[in-house]
């Protein structure tokens, strides 16, 4: 069933309430997603986006409910990935020569995803569309947000931006707007989201926000890829987004470790004591790896100044859960955010050594050579982990 955005404007697109998992195994989605498509008819009828391809048939049956196929006059790909252009196969089987527009990368990406010669018109940022009753869609390029295929469309006089991955979340609701859903919950989303996908590009974004800000165009709607619509001061999450490009950092510290003996654990525990008391305004999270989840563990390290990461010694190297998460924060490209490192060992201690050296691989910069105790923590090294986790508060 549609639902009505503004005026001539709907959503066509799918709340998939049950998806846990997201490029692949790669993002969590605690709760669901949803794949944004939009129909408008005005003089000209224009389809932006479709859904995930295991909703394609669906997709297809629903929007030939709302409207004849063969009156839609344009489709826009503002992203080839899958998740958005999943739709566009079943699709184009009824409706073959209708022209799709998209950028020159996005071309390449469907014809790779799809190995289908569509009627592709190429465009860049400033092409229109007129669409008639005196409304136009105009293309802007969004070059690596995420993808290198990606773009947004503005449609004008009702002055919504469709802005694909940009400014989404997953976040499934049946509630179209994000002045209907819980604050909280639609704001925490919305930084996990930036977090895990969009802070390697952070310089690039920081650059196309002053772009998008240049052209002067009035929006009073952001209408994302997944997730909520941003209708109620749709500005507040571009905002937001160009606080996060920033550099992000809270008065945070996080610890994160795992544990074999529980030995690393203890230390971890303690060093947290003591960079309370070192600093007892400064907001403290201890996670054991092994027991959360990594995506939100991102989000924690996004939001830290400072992180300490702790392993044991194991076959003179550190546990591959640590080391997988270490080499995905470097992926991240982290900026002005220091580390440290900690953690037991019984016989040859390197873990403390090899956390330091891939976290300054990862573009942390390290606090000091950081803290290793042999066998499990005594009265004496618990109090030498409180010193440490003092010393990494005021550094």
């Amino acid at each position: 069933m549609k639902k009505q955005v503004k005026n001539n404007v709907y959503w066509v697109g799918k709340v998939d309430w049950e998806l846990q998992k997201f490029h692949g195994d790669e993002y969590s989605t605690h709760k669901g997603s949803t794949y944004n498509s939009y129909l408008i008819q005005e003089e000209k009828t224009a389809l932006i986006d479709t859904v995930w391809a295991p909703f394609a048939e669906e997709f297809v049956k629903n929007l030939a409910g709302e409207i004849d196929l063969q009156k839609i006059d344009y489709i826009i790909a503002n992203h080839g990935e899958i998740d958005h252009s999943g739709g566009l196969p079943a699709l184009m089987k009824h409706i073959p020569d209708k022209p799709i527009y998209c950028t020159s990368n996005a071309v390449k990406s469907l014809k790779g995803h799809y190995h289908e010669d569509w009627n592709f018109h190429v465009v860049k940022t400033g092409d229109k569309i007129d669409l008639g009753n005196g409304k136009e869609l105009v293309f802007v390029e969004m070059r690596m947000l995420h993808w290198p295929d990606s773009m947004a469309t503005y449609l004008t006089g009702d002055n919504i931006l469709f802005s694909n991955d940009a400014f989404g979340q997953h976040f499934a609701t049946e509630m179209l707007f994000n002045d209907q859903v819980d604050q909280c919950a639609l704001f925490n989303e919305s930084i996990k989201y930036y977090a895990n996908i969009l802070t390697p590009f952070s310089a690039l974004l920081r650059r196309k926000l002053d772009e998008i800000t240049a052209l002067n165009l009035p929006i009073e709607i952001i209408a994302t890829s997944h997730g909520v619509v941003w209708r109620d001061n749709p500005l507040q999450i571009v905002e937001k987004y160009a606080e996060w490009a920033d550099d992000y950092q809270e008065n945070q510290i996080t610890i994160i470790y795992d544990t074999m003996w529980n030995g690393t654990k203890t230390l971890a525990e303690k060093i947290a004591e003591g960079v309370t008391a070192a600093d007892p305004d400064v907001t403290v999270k201890v996670h054991n790896l092994a027991k959360r989840d990594e995506n939100d563990l991102i989000t924690e390290v996004f939001k830290s100044k400072a992180v300490a990461i702790g392993s044991p010694t194991i076959a003179n190297n550190i546990l591959h859960s640590v080391a997988g998460f270490i080499h995905l924060m470097k992926g991240l490209r982290f900026k002005r955010k220091k580390a440290a490192a900690f953690g037991c060992y019984g016989w040859s201690g390197e873990s403390v050594k090899v956390i330091n050296e891939l976290m300054a691989d990862a573009g942390f910069e390290i606090i000091n050579e950081g803290y290793r105790n042999q066998w499990n923590p005594d009265d004496d090294a618990q109090k030498a982990a409180v010193d440490f986790g003092k010393a990494l508060a005021r550094a």
